[in-house]
């Protein structure tokens, strides 16, 4: 590649990126899925579009780049994650991405033989592919849906945890050969889940642990660094023969809940590049597909999808969930939930890489099958809420976005906050917040005028907070923060998260 070359490649991803971001604009006003529009993009570039780019060895450029992409989307699903959220669901998350994904790959694969009328092993593959929930699909359309904690939490857990599994038999059925003792295959995806979890789990506390520990020099290299320990943690665990995806996932979710320095822009830079990874992958993904040849899959796709969505997710979900009591409105709600987006379109690479008869077709069905079903399944979601009662309650109130700057030669701490309109922090007095000794509210910000508060000054609902607070007491100024923002200033009776105790 000459200079030349760099210069217009540069000049074309910009434009993409650039038409890509009026996208977002565009369908948060049409309702239509940014990543459909991505792949539209991509599709107008490929071969049977207006661009007619071509490249070498698409099929593995194309799943090596969405691996890549993934591992980022992970990254920085696990970095929004609440643990309170998925800490009481972990146990239902892990049932969906085991039990519910066999439950899911034998319905779909039995529907795609006798009604479809393909040969087992393709049969399987597609089962395999299609029956892992979207990270990229969940974590951009269900965080914008009020669902409740707990059908968000889950649908997010499980989004990160199935996609170990379903890798695992995408590649044992893309084999030359029957599979052969299922025993074998079961305890290969144990054992890798095992090995991606600990690493995963392992390396979060540790990365946690020295961020915390070491004031860098610069705000910006805490973002560099959060998300380098979140792919090594990956990279780890996918060289030991461990689920790296898991371990990413996991990785991220424990630094983003250790209250680390500089969180807004931490999250600022990993949405980022989130967005960055689901752009490319989609465009990307669009230039490997070539229209002319789905027309004859496009029935057989939508036949496969109604196994899916209304026989195999939902009894997937009735099974996995069976011994924990899950309400049905709830269960209904996460049937119809289970997003499908690039990962099963990178999956479906997996056969072509390999060299399996009929990878193009089992290619062009689950394009098919994902944009048809992302189309309807994706902008019901909201109506579905609504029509089973599980919107979130209006009046929660929101979370405080801390953010928290190191005073290294103080050995303390500088913490910022916007009280956002619906905190129970409005009409509170500076008194009332009872910070711990060695933490006190040094400046605040109303209207564009910066004031020192007295222990009578009432807080008022977009004011900006400084809170000074020492080493040893900074978590517990923190906690003490969010109670208030959540419970008001009767959050000591009620509990650290404005919840009575029980």
């Amino acid at each position: 590649m000459t200079v030349h070359d760099l210069n217009q490649l540069l000049l074309v991803c910009s434009l993409v990126l650039l038409v890509a971001v009026a996208a977002v604009r565009v369908s948060s006003r049409s309702g239509l899925p940014s990543l459909l529009i991505y792949l539209a993009i991509g599709i107008a570039m490929g071969k049977d579009g207006i661009a007619d780019v071509h490249f070498a060895n698409a099929e593995q450029v194309t799943q090596v780049i969405g691996y890549a992409a993934l591992v980022v989307i992970l990254a920085e699903g696990g970095l929004g994650t609440k643990w309170s959220e998925i800490k009481p669901v972990l146990p239902a998350a892990s049932a969906l991405a085991l039990v519910g994904v066999a439950v899911s790959v034998g319905v779909t694969a039995a529907g795609a033989h006798y009604l479809v009328g393909l040969e087992w092993r393709q049969a399987l593959i597609i089962g395999a592919v299609v029956s892992s929930t979207d990270a990229a699909a969940v974590f951009s359309v269900l965080r914008k849906v009020p669902l409740p904690a707990r059908v968000r939490g889950t649908l997010e857990a499980e989004s990160g945890f199935n996609d170990a599994p379903v890798v695992i038999l995408v590649v044992a059925f893309s084999r030359p050969g029957p599979v052969e003792h299922w025993y074998l295959l079961i305890g290969e995806i144990l054992l890798e889940l095992a090995i991606g979890a600990a690493i995963g789990l392992a390396v979060g506390w540790l990365g946690a642990w020295g961020l915390r520990h070491v004031a860098l020099p610069a705000s910006g290299l805490y973002p560099i660094a959060v998300l380098s320990i979140a792919v090594g943690a990956y990279a780890a665990g996918a060289t030991v023969h461990g689920s790296g995806f898991l371990a990413v996932y996991l990785a991220a979710i424990v630094m983003g809940n250790a209250n680390l320095a500089h969180w807004p822009a931490t999250r600022g830079f990993a949405e980022g590049l989130g967005w960055i990874a689901q752009i490319g992958m989609f465009v990307l993904l669009g230039l490997l597909v070539s229209p002319r040849e789905l027309g004859d899959d496009i029935l057989p796709a939508i036949v496969i999808g109604l196994v899916l969505t209304m026989i195999a997710r939902p009894l997937s979900i009735v099974l996995g969930l069976l011994p924990f009591r899950v309400p049905w409105q709830q269960q209904a709600l996460l049937s119809w939930a289970g997003l499908r987006g690039a990962v099963p379109i990178i999956l479906a690479t997996i056969p072509m890489v390999e060299g399996v008869e009929g990878s193009r077709r089992i290619f062009n069905l689950v394009f098919v099958l994902v944009v048809v079903y992302t189309l309807v399944q994706g902008p019901t979601l909201p109506w579905l809420a609504r029509k089973l009662r599980l919107g979130e309650d209006a009046d929660t109130a929101a979370d405080l976005g801390i953010e928290s700057a190191p005073l290294e030669r103080l050995r303390g701490h500088l913490l910022s906050f916007s009280i956002p309109r619906d905190s129970r922090m409005h009409g509170v007095e500076v008194a009332e917040l009872r910070l711990p000794p060695g933490a006190a509210v040094t400046l605040v910000v109303r209207d564009g005028e910066s004031f020192v508060p007295l222990p009578a000054t009432v807080l008022e609902r977009g004011d900006e907070l400084l809170v000074v607070a020492t080493d040893a007491v900074r978590d517990t100024a923190e906690r003490r923060l969010r109670a208030i923002s959540h419970g008001g200033k009767l959050a000591g009776w009620l509990g650290t998260n404005g919840a009575a105790r029980r």
